[in-house]
């Protein structure tokens, strides 16, 4: 019978499998903190600094094991940047403004950011925000316009899509239900 080797990262206490590592080996505690972050979700060369930092890896050894990881294809900010655009994006609706601003707080740089908000049109977030606002319109029914409205937009603004156009959108979406919107001021929420 073929014994299975144990990796650090394989127990459910993975802080102890890092303990019992050679404390005189920084670069292979740093190999071995890496491949279990990365096990469970991918993440950026940032996230994973920041993890080695906190559990005292050298700064020099953190950069060789990054960049080893980054040239076997382990890290790739620009793959992490555009996935998480299409999740985001798809799965709660998220507009340009707030994935720019979530991908900030993961470390990635301003030139893959920008790719990867590139990959969305504005028609396409236009669709995905009339999408949000018919499937929370049923529940704002029997509101009166106007606090339905600020309550759309809301929605919308804090999803990241800008003012022009969620109100737009929530306009045609409250016309469409036969809501009169002629009397509305543009920037009146």
């Amino acid at each position: 019978m073929a014994r299975r080797t144990e990796w650090p990262g394989d127990s459910a206490d993975s802080s102890r499998a890092e303990k019992e590592l050679s404390p005189q080996d920084p670069a292979e505690r740093a190999r071995a903190i890496c491949l279990r972050l990365l096990t469970g979700t991918p993440r950026t060369r940032k996230q994973l600094a920041d993890a080695l930092r906190k559990r005292e890896i050298p700064d020099e050894v953190a950069d060789e094991v990054l960049a080893r990881f980054e040239d076997v294809g382990l890290i790739d900010d620009a793959a992490f940047a555009g996935a998480w655009v299409e999740s985001r994006h798809h799965g709660r609706g998220l507009a340009r403004r707030a994935l720019v601003r979530e991908l900030r707080t993961k470390g990635v740089d301003a030139e893959l950011i920008d790719e990867a908000v590139g990959q969305l049109d504005s028609e396409q977030e236009e669709a995905t925000a009339r999408e949000l606002v018919d499937r929370k319109l049923r529940s704002t029914r029997g509101l009166d316009r106007d606090r339905r409205l600020r309550r759309l937009a809301g929605m919308l603004a804090r999803k990241g899509y800008p003012e022009g156009m969620a109100l737009r959108v929530v306009r045609q979406a409250l016309e469409a239900e036969g809501e009169s919107t002629d009397d509305l001021d543009p920037y009146g929420l």
